[in-house]
């Protein structure tokens, strides 16, 4: 893709993930500023949460809530040392829903995510699955 995520921290101690576009990418900037026009105006306890943005020249940054268990594309295929319980399974599936049925029906528009993948679900630290990565997304 033509994004790096990297951890941080604010000033207040709270770890967050930067999302850096590639600056040299025409389609990155096009997806960074679609992302910042939908999800900063989306709250769901069931979405990732961005908590600013800033662009300077070439330098584009998304600053999100941290998800401690990465993504769930990692705990299906990196083969992890602790396997997901089905209990688990289910309930991110379920936030995952509950996400989309947000994004669907429970919004001023409806939003189409157009990129839904294991990449794109993340797990906070309590294993509850969050929907990300709002680039392709449209409204209707």
């Amino acid at each position: 893709g033509v994004w790096d995520s990297v951890q941080g921290t604010l000033s207040n101690n709270t770890e967050v993930a930067v999302k850096c576009v590639n600056h040299d990418s025409r389609q990155g900037i096009r997806e960074f500023m679609a992302e910042i026009s939908t999800i900063g105006r989306l709250q769901h306890k069931n979405l990732v949460q961005m908590r600013g943005w800033c662009r300077k020249g070439n330098e584009l940054m998304i600053v999100y809530d941290y998800m401690p268990n990465g993504s769930l594309n990692k705990w299906i295929f990196d083969k992890p040392e602790k396997v997901m319980n089905w209990v688990d399974r289910r309930r991110v599936l379920a936030d995952v829903a509950e996400g989309l049925n947000y994004l669907h029906h429970g919004w001023e528009q409806v939003v189409v995510h157009r990129d839904i993948k294991s990449s794109n679900v993340l797990l906070d630290s309590e294993m509850r699955g969050r929907l990300g990565d709002f680039g392709l997304a449209k409204f209707l």
